[in-house]
């Protein structure tokens, strides 16, 4: 049986029934993308690929316990499930036990669609935005810039079973647009991204009109010493910020007293108010236009996630609750750990901050700051604090009473998203956005705008 001719659920099935192991878990993420690049105002190239990886979860009951073994890998026929089974089961005979070893999920009813054929992705998802971006591209020609980028977009069909009964699957859209425009001389640059499911809901031409006005800003050059300055953090950099937040704040580690969110003296910080403002951090697999796997799909197990766990529901999670701490993300292997309740991670991430304004807005109600683009090369130093360094990007802009009058130099930062909160005084108008650092890794996020009265730019850049 081929790939072509062998449904994801019967590799499933398959699998499962190949196994002889004391428990199994086997996850078959089913993968097409299409996408489109483009430089200098034409497109370059477009492409459609698909692929199939299989994951088998294999566990091993012993007098000390159980342990697991995972093996994954691509391009998997049905030919190919028996070595990769038997390897699993190997691979967790050999291993010592799983420190986070807990029963398998068990099984209800099977999911809808669970036998069916995987969604798919095709060049038609760009039916109607391609020839929006043929008009964007005559448009820039005109106004006399260049317009770089590229639009992907990936759907990925995730079948999970288990030998207690589990028959899960989930559809998982995931589009991306970034959009870069250059002066011709290519001293000026501005950067637009956004995220999608489906393409109907970005308008190039719209980017295209914002990247416009960015570099116009850029027509005066204004030099500015480091410092602290007061900052508007558009959604894109709040969303870097707060995903890596996100990825940091494990109940274990914060319980062993290795994070920001460890409480001196032992326990965590849960409880305890991280800012001033009425911002609520949370995940909901629901969220409309942001939606994503509603139970765990753990490839591998680590602090923030479990294989024991697959298959476990997911609901809505408020991680922070009107500024206090309300949960740290916890499999049921680290809620026993820590005794907080267990609250996996999920597939999205949104800031609600209770305000009303636009960006655009903020700006206007500004006496002298500076309004970012995007940051990259956000790395960690110090855990204990989430201290973190990197860069700005495409665009630093001065904004004085009340309006964009130039750009100026970029800056390396040195600041903590925790410490930022407790130091925000305002939020805007929660929208989707796209993250520059994390696009890779994390597309499904929800943000304001920030103003932060005294935003660390430790050192000018001379990156653009």
């Amino acid at each position: 049986m081929s790939r072509r001719t062998s449904k994801p659920s019967e590799i499933v099935e398959r699998a499962l029934e190949l196994s002889t192991a004391d428990g199994c878990v086997v996850i078959a993420d089913e993968q097409s993308s299409a996408n489109l690049r483009w430089a200098r105002n034409a497109l370059t190239t477009n492409g459609v690929t698909r692929g199939r990886t299989v994951t088998i979860v294999a566990t091993v009951d012993g007098a000390r316990g159980t342990a697991s073994g995972v093996v994954s890998r691509s391009a998997v026929t049905a030919a190919d499930l028996e070595p990769l089974v038997r390897a699993a089961e190997d691979a967790a005979r050999k291993s010592e036990p799983a420190e986070d070893a807990q029963p398998l999920v068990a099984g209800g009813a099977t999911a809808p669609g669970f036998t069916e054929a995987p969604a798919e992705t095709s060049s038609a998802v760009f039916t109607d935005f391609a020839p929006a971006l043929g008009e964007a591209f005559a448009r820039a020609r005109e106004g006399g810039r260049e317009l770089y980028g590229f639009a992907n977009h990936e759907m990925t069909s995730t079948y999970l079973g288990t030998s207690t009964g589990v028959r899960l699957r989930h559809d998982q859209p995931n589009g991306t647009l970034e959009l870069n425009a250059k002066s011709p001389d290519g001293s000026r640059s501005a950067w637009a991204g956004r995220s999608t499911q489906d393409f109907t809901d970005v308008d190039p031409g719209v980017l295209d009109a914002e990247l416009e006005q960015r570099l116009r800003w850029a027509e005066r050059r204004v030099e500015l010493p480091a410092g602290r300055y007061e900052t508007l953090l558009p959604p894109t950099a709040v969303a870097d910020l707060l995903i890596y937040q996100f990825w940091s704040s494990t109940a274990r580690d914060a319980a062993e007293g290795r994070t920001v969110f460890s409480k001196p003296g032992g326990g965590t910080r849960v409880g305890e108010t991280l800012s001033p403002l009425p911002l609520t951090l949370r995940s909901d697999p629901a969220e409309p236009g942001l939606q994503s796997s509603p139970f765990v799909i753990a490839h591998s197990s680590g602090d923030d996630a479990s294989v024991f766990d697959n298959g476990l529901p997911l609901t809505a999670t408020e991680w922070v609750r009107e500024g206090r701490l309300e949960h740290l993300v916890t499999t049921r292997h680290s809620a026993g750990l820590t005794g907080l309740p267990v609250a996996p991670g999920a597939g999205n991430l949104i800031l609600d901050g209770g305000g009303a304004r636009s960006t655009a807005e903020m700006v206007a109600a500004t006496e002298r700051g500076l309004l970012l683009t995007c940051l990259w090369y956000i790395r960690e130093v110090d855990p204990a604090t989430l201290l973190l360094t990197g860069l700005t990007r495409d665009g630093v802009y001065l904004v004085e009473n009340g309006e964009v009058t130039g750009a100026v130099n970029n800056f390396r930062f040195n600041e903590s998203p925790v410490d930022l909160l407790s130091r925000a005084t305002e939020a805007g108008r929660t929208e989707k956005t796209l993250p520059r650092e994390w696009g890779d890794w994390f597309t499904r996020a929800a943000m304001p705008t920030l103003r932060v009265p005294d935003f660390n730019m430790s050192s000018v850049s001379q990156g653009v």
